[in-house]
C-alpha cells in the first residue's frame, strides 16, 4: 500500500555545521601564563606590582583595553599605545621557539582539516602574535585567521565572530565556537555562534547555547556537530 503522506528532506531542514571558529590564546595553547609573565615583568621594570586578581580583568581581551585597565591600576606613567607595543614585542620574544599546545588541541585541528571543515582563528592578539603562533599551530589547518588589531572592535564585541562566518560564507548559528575566557564566550554568544567553553584562568558557567567541557580533549567533529543540530 502507498502512503499518501508526503515525504520530508531533512537534508535540506536538519541544521549542519558550517564552520567552526576557535580562539587562541588559552584555547589551541597554553600561552594565557605567558601574557601574564610578560606583563609582570614589565610593571615591575616601570616599578610597579600586579596583583594576581588582576589577571582574570585583563585574559582574552584586547590589547588596549587590558594596558589601558593595569595602567589606571598601577598610576605607571606610560600610555595606551606605548605599553601595547612593548608587552607585544616582549610577548613575540618569549615565545620566538614555539609554544606549547592545549591537550586535545592538535588532534582536533587534524581532524577538521581531514574532514575539510572550514576553520576560523579567530583571535584578540594582533597579527604579529598571530603569525608567530602559526608556527605552532599549522597555516594549514585554517581557512582564515582574524586578529584584533584589524578590528575597530574586537572581542567582547561580536564584530570578530561575524566577520569570520561571513568570510567562510556561514550562518552564524550554524558556527561552532571554541573559547576559553568570558570576554570571548560574550563575543561569540553575541554573534549568535554556539559556543564550547574550555575555561582557563578563570570559571565560566554553563548556559542556554553553551557547553562547559574541561579540556580540548573531550571534544571532536561528532561532538561539535551535535551542538548544531541539538
Amino acid at each position: 500500500m502507498t502512503s499518501s503522506i508526503p515525504a520530508v528532506d531533512t537534508r535540506s531542514t536538519t541544521p549542519a555545521l558550517q564552520a567552526v571558529l576557535l580562539d587562541m590564546d588559552g584555547t589551541l595553547v597554553d600561552t594565557e601564563g605567558f601574557w601574564w609573565e610578560v606583563e609582570v615583568a614589565v610593571f615591575e621594570e616601570l616599578g610597579h606590582q600586579l596583583l594576581e586578581e588582576w589577571r582574570e580583568v585583563v585574559v582574552g581581551g584586547p590589547m588596549a583595553r587590558s594596558a589601558a585597565f593595569l595602567i589606571k591600576a598601577t598610576g605607571a606613567r606610560i600610555a595606551v599605545a606605548e605599553l601595547s607595543a612593548l608587552l607585544n614585542t616582549r610577548f613575540s620574544q618569549m615565545i620566538g621557539r614555539g609554544v606549547p599546545m592545549m591537550p586535545g588541541a592538535r588532534r582536533l585541528l587534524a581532524e577538521l582539516a581531514a574532514h575539510e571543515v572550514p576553520t576560523a582563528l579567530v583571535s584578540a592578539s594582533h597579527r604579529q602574535i598571530i603569525d608567530r603562533v602559526l608556527a605552532t599551530l599549522g597555516p594549514e589547518h585554517f581557512t582564515l585567521t582574524v586578529a584584533g588589531d584589524e578590528m575597530s572592535r574586537t572581542k567582547p564585541h561580536p564584530d570578530p565572530y561575524l566577520l569570520a562566518a561571513a568570510r567562510l560564507g556561514a550562518d552564524p548559528a550554524r558556527c561552532a565556537v571554541i573559547e576559553d575566557t568570558m570576554t570571548g564566550v560574550t563575543a561569540a554568544e553575541a554573534a549568535g555562534c554556539r559556543v564550547v567553553a574550555v575555561p582557563s584562568v578563570a570559571p565560566i558557567p554553563p548556559a542556554v547555547g553553551r557547553t562547559v567541557v574541561g579540556s580540548l580533549e573531550e571534544v571532536d567533529l561528532s561532538f561539535l556537530r551535535g551542538l548544531i543540530t541539538a
